[in-house]
């Protein structure tokens, strides 16, 4: 299970996964449609989305469903070797493995996420898969924008510094913050860093938006994000934190 797969792998994977599971899968991961998984699993991964769809019929012969799937040929051998290998396993083990392509920490995060926010709807991997597919969507697509054409980009999103991505040229830099949706619109959550960095960074500081992963995915984007046409509301939320102690 803790195998290196290939980008190919990854996708086949996940068609299987969609053709077995069908729509319990889609809901265990915590998605409403296939094009929306197809969106965020495939940017995510740095996959075509439509790839994902075409690896699910490829698999459908293969399980009891309404699709007909691609009947029309034998299935490719690297497909087969994949279901031979992979289609015993259950729900839960296999939403584990699609789940730690997003994450090599998933487990750990899982972990936190139910200590620290429990009742929290959204489902962690959609969250993580989400947030990742933004991103990769961000760095294959900031070249065509004309703010952006001409500048460097050095990714910091393992740095905790606030933003994801520094752009540069000879002559200025943005610190560019990268957000996810999966409708086309919805609510935009910045850390206590992240805020600060905007407010210090202001005109060199960029949020930028991708929306409607469930549709067809565009974006939107803000320099100065707080001096602009987004009004932000400042959330308290008050902890109280509980010890335990033992006499020995």
């Amino acid at each position: 299970m803790n195998a290196d797969f290939t980008e190919r792998d990854k996708a086949i994977l996940i068609g299987l996964y969609f053709s077995k599971f069908d729509k319990e899968g889609l809901q265990f991961l915590g998605f409403d449609r296939f094009q929306e998984a197809y969106n965020i699993l495939g940017f995510s991964l740095g996959i075509k989305p439509n790839s994902l769809k075409n690896y699910r019929d490829e698999f459908d012969p293969a399980f009891p469903n309404n699709r007909l799937g691609r009947r029309n040929r034998p299935m490719r051998a690297y497909c087969k070797k994949i279901l031979e290998k992979y289609s015993h396993l259950d729900l839960i083990t296999f939403s584990r493995l699609i789940k730690n392509f997003f994450s090599r920490d998933f487990e750990i995060e899982e972990i936190i996420e139910k200590s620290e926010r429990t009742g929290y709807s959204e489902s962690i991997a959609k969250r993580l898969a989400t947030g990742k597919a933004a991103e990769e969507y961000f760095k294959k697509n900031f070249e065509s924008i004309n703010d952006f054409r001409s500048f460097k980009i050095k990714d910091t999103t393992n740095y905790g510094c606030g933003f994801d991505f520094k752009l540069s040229n000879e002559t200025k830099f943005y610190c560019v913050e990268v957000k996810g949706l999966s409708e086309a619109s919805g609510n935009i959550l910045l850390t206590e860093k992240e805020f600060y960095m905007a407010q210090t960074y202001t005109h060199n500081f960029c949020l930028f938006v991708v929306k409607n992963f469930i549709d067809k995915p565009f974006h939107d984007y803000f320099f100065d994000p707080l001096n602009s046409r987004l009004a932000f509301s400042k959330v308290e939320r008050p902890t109280i934190i509980v010890s335990y102690t033992s006499y020995l």
